[in-house]
């Protein structure tokens, strides 16, 4: 047995039961007794929570990444450009053009194997392994 019960909504409310409704075929009565249970349900709360802490999850774990590949991009270009500057001697005048040029030509095709390579989707970030950068301890400064 039923009970009956009238119930006042919004205009637009009641547009989107409505639209529903028919969408689905259903009732108007259906869709609302069809909420209504879902929003008593002890269980849908519990259903929101896992769905909000299985997200949360994926963000921590996309946030390790991201943090795991700044540090990884960081050391490298500190170790980059520290190596290139012990190891670059001083240009004297006359050779500083040739170097200027020949160094837009090395820049130029640099950037080109880069387009290459994400085109590609690869990365050198992805090719360490996550326990390298996890398990090894800090560099020391020499």
């Amino acid at each position: 047995m039923r009970d009956r019960m009238n119930v006042y909504f919004p205009p637009e409310l009641l547009k989107q039961i409505t639209d529903l409704a028919d969408r689905k075929k259903l009732s108007r009565s259906a869709i609302v007794e069809a909420a209504v249970a879902s929003f008593l349900s002890p269980d849908g709360a519990d259903r929101q929570e896992a769905a909000f802490t299985r997200r949360l999850d994926r963000l921590s774990r996309q946030m390790q990444r991201l943090e795991r590949d700044v540090g990884l991009t960081a050391e490298t270009l500190a170790l980059f450009i520290r190596f290139w500057l012990t190891i670059t001697p001083p240009l004297p005048n006359d050779a500083q053009a040739a170097a200027q040029l020949k160094g837009r030509e090395r820049f130029e095709g640099f950037v080109e194997a880069l387009g290459r390579r994400l085109q590609k989707g690869q990365s050198f970030l992805r090719e360490i392994p996550e326990d390298i950068v996890r398990h090894e301890p800090a560099a020391k400064p020499d």
